[in-house]
């Protein structure tokens, strides 16, 4: 199974100006509440992205379980998966370790180090720690899911980089 992250840092990605450009196999929810625990992939079978000169629409094609042709993009919350995240953060990212790795060569206040208040909680210690230098410091990144881990890293880096 593909780990992906969790709709919060998903939400804190896309508030953070994080602008999913849709591709076949990426991963979204329809983010309302009532729609928010299935998870779709797009497909040229399935769900694809339509480009209108209005905005995209993700269409679903041939779906018989929902009564839904089409949900335009601001709809639809992206849910990257850790090797797309990796990508993003770019020439940032540092290494990926597990977090009881971390902490036993680095002692037992390694773990989190930079974020903000509007950022989601740290996930629990043990987890993996994705490190990744961003202005100039090395910041370290844990959570519960490697892909989280990146998402955190991720966030840093954009709220770095609207900071500038």
């Amino acid at each position: 199974m593909t780990e992906r992250i969790s709709a919060e840092l998903a939400r804190a990605l896309r508030d953070s100006g994080l602008v999913w450009r849709p591709a076949a196999g990426d991963a979204f929810v329809i983010d309302r509440v009532e729609a928010d625990d299935e998870v779709f992939i797009l497909s040229d079978m399935t769900v694809e992205a339509h480009h209108f000169p209005t905005g995209t629409e993700l269409g679903f094609n041939g779906t018989t379980e929902w009564a839904l042709d089409s949900v335009p993009l601001e709809d639809a919350l992206w849910l990257p998966q850790e090797h797309q995240l990796r990508e993003l953060l770019g020439v940032a990212f540092v290494s990926l370790t597990a977090g009881a790795t971390v902490r036993a060569a680095a002692g037992p206040t390694a773990g989190h180090t930079a974020g903000s208040a509007a950022e989601p909680a740290a996930g629990p210690s043990g987890g993996p720690t994705v490190t990744a230098m961003i202005d100039g410091t090395s910041s370290t990144f844990e959570a519960d899911a490697t892909a989280n881990a990146y998402a955190r890293a991720l966030l840093a880096l954009l709220g770095s980089l609207a900071a500038e």
